[in-house]
């Protein structure tokens, strides 16, 4: 797989998104053309920044991130399904920008509140 970017828990390939540590057994593959949108939100307490890994909302999954805590920002991704994965990239808008290219989505929106996870 061709890598314009990769950390820890994302590496974003030529054709897909590679979430790291999303299940228990591993990754999730997300082929670009089924991202339907993504949307930036603002962490708080209870709202994205307290959960490591997992959800307490049935409707989001957040991959495992021990450094989440200290993030101010993330990414939901709209797969078009009714679980939305919750991403946390070290580099944030490296990470949208690529999504955003190869997904064909148009410009980033405002940024919102993280709703709870």
């Amino acid at each position: 797989m061709v890598e314009d970017y990769r950390e820890r828990g994302i590496v974003c390939g030529r054709d897909v998104l590679e979430i790291r540590h999303y299940y228990l057994w591993g990754s999730k593959k997300v082929p670009y053309r089924s991202i339907v949108g993504v949307q930036r939100v603002a962490l708080s307490a209870l709202m994205g920044r307290g959960r490591i890994w997992g959800t307490a909302n049935p409707g989001y999954w957040a991959n495992l991130d021990t450094k989440r805590t200290s993030k101010k920002e993330g990414l939901v991704l709209d797969l078009g399904k009714r679980v939305r994965p919750f991403i946390t990239p070290d580099d944030l808008e490296r990470v949208e920008t690529l999504i955003r290219e190869r997904a064909g989505l148009g410009p980033a929106g405002p940024t919102v509140s993280a709703p709870f996870i």
